[in-house]
């Protein structure tokens, strides 16, 4: 029996040979027909992961023979809806008021009561959450902030639309979360000590203000380290929790004021949390955010920013109420990031649910884990550390190329033929054009963030997901990934 074969548990007479070819050679993007987009953005990325890989490696034509796809095509991350959110939709609608109005302020009450937040503040999205606390921090030229490379774009974003410069440090490589090590790496080797006590970076004299860590796929990042440095450092933390409902650091849910250590309290530094309900959230409104803060006046500040910078925007639907008056003034220039009635009163029966999500989400992991975790040489399973309560709001398998003979893509492709939808989180912020152009990123920057996106695919756990469709995939993935594994390096 293979070393490979005995490893995994498995005959080997399970180990099927396949047939190795080699990929062909990739278009460059002048040869590729103006207006065809994605081609071209496919070619774009298929050169930078050359760059990142060297040449290609022979890689095997997958074996799917005797692999049934499940016989309804499994979707990657859709909502579960019920009568409920149905029934709060239609009283929304039949009530007289359809924007921010009632309903929004008791989404607010519930979300605040049920993380443990002083305060918070409903919005249009997380990205809209990230740039309010960006605008209400006043972080903007001159300034920068350091976030992970392992996000979607908007958590770098944020900064950049307010004029301020997102600098990247890598991450842990069990979860893939920000590191402190890694943070105080960049600040020690590209940064001086300012005078309030800030870093300021050397290359560019840009002052950092604020860490903002992302709670990966659900696992909490290392709170109590980034506070350590925030508070050695003298750094806000804006912590991108939109991963993070249902989620625990220490035994309270992220977002809870007590994370925030005692010496932070008065100190002048701010933390606040922004989350999603995005369709494929743990809980959705269909597109939504959330902003928290222990700080009344920055969520107050950020209410009026939330709609045009109107003195008294939020209680607009009161405006309209018998001797009221209908004047209102503008201190300061706003956004439209203001959240509807009928998007919280989903919210509203979301919330009341998310105990139940959480516990179908935790099944549906256990599957994928009892399924993969004895492959441990052809794939990594997620960890969870101790003191940390994942929402699972993803599940980040991360195969092991050297061990398989094909690649990660093609794996997705495969599935995807099987009717498994899956997904990659994420494309590195710096693998981005803008990035490697404007902010002189390249592949190469981040090691740990590259190797997890490049290993990286999520799996689907929606509880809208039936637990026999899941068990399906991951019996077809386990077999997938057996039936590749080689003995050799070829």
């Amino acid at each position: 029996m293979s070393e490979v074969a005995r490893e995994a548990k498995v005959s080997a007479e399970t180990m099927k040979p396949v047939e190795i070819e080699r990929r062909p050679e990739i278009e460059k993007p002048g040869d590729v027909l103006a207006g065809d987009q994605d081609k071209l953005q496919d070619v774009l990325l298929d050169e930078l992961l050359d760059e990142r890989l060297g040449s290609r490696q022979p890689a095997a034509k997958p074996n799917l023979d005797g692999l049934a796809p499940l016989p309804e095509f499994l979707s990657f991350s859709p909502p579960l809806m019920g009568e409920e959110e149905k029934e709060a939709v239609v009283e929304a609608l039949l009530s007289g008021w359809l924007t921010t109005g009632p309903r929004a302020e008791k989404f607010e009450r519930a979300m605040a009561e049920h993380l443990g937040a002083d305060g918070a503040l409903a919005v249009s999205s997380c990205t809209a959450a990230l740039h309010l606390a960006m605008r209400v921090l006043d972080i903007g030229p001159g300034q920068a902030v350091i976030t992970t490379p392992l996000t979607f774009v908007s958590t770098a974003q944020a900064a950049i639309y307010e004029g301020a410069r997102p600098f990247l440090a890598d991450v842990s490589p069990d979860t893939g979360n920000l590191d402190p090590d890694k943070i105080e790496e960049f600040i020690e080797l590209k940064c001086r000590p300012g005078s309030d006590g800030r870093p300021v970076h050397k290359d560019t004299d840009l002052v950092i203000s604020a860490l903002v860590p992302v709670h990966y796929g659900g696992h909490p990042a290392d709170l109590a380290g980034i506070w350590k440095i925030a508070l050695k450092h003298r750094l806000h933390v804006v912590e991108d929790a939109a991963h993070a409902i249902g989620s625990e650091y220490g035994g309270l849910p992220i977002g809870h004021q007590g994370l925030v250590p005692k010496d932070a309290i008065g100190s002048g530094l701010k933390n606040l949390g922004c989350f999603s309900f995005y369709a494929t959230k743990n809980i959705t409104t269909g597109e939504g955010g959330l902003l928290t803060s222990s700080d009344p006046a920055l969520l107050e500040r950020a209410k009026k920013l939330s709609a045009y910078g109107i003195s008294d925007a939020r209680r607009l639907w009161g405006r309209y109420a018998p001797q009221v008056s209908w004047a209102y003034d503008v201190a300061e220039p706003g956004f439209k990031y203001n959240i509807t009635d009928i998007q919280a009163a989903i919210g509203l029966v979301q919330i009341s649910r998310l105990k139940e999500f959480i516990s179908q989400r935790c099944q549906r992991a256990k599957i994928w884990l009892e399924a993969l975790a004895p492959l441990s040489n052809l794939a990594q399973t997620p960890s969870t550390r101790a003191g940390s309560k994942t929402s699972w709001h993803i599940f980040p398998l991360r195969i092991r190329p050297e061990n398989l003979a094909i690649s990660r893509d093609d794996i997705i492709s495969s599935l995807r033929r099987l009717n498994i939808g899956t997904s990659v989180m994420f494309i590195p912020i710096h693998y981005h054009s803008f990035y490697r152009a404007k902010l002189g990123y390249e592949a190469g920057d981040f090691p740990i963030a590259e190797d997890f996106f490049l290993r990286e695919i999520s799996l689907p756990l929606s509880p809208a997901s039936k637990l026999p469709s899941i068990k399906d995939a991951a019996n077809i993935l386990h077999e997938l990934l057996i039936r590749h594994a080689k003995e050799y390096r070829l």
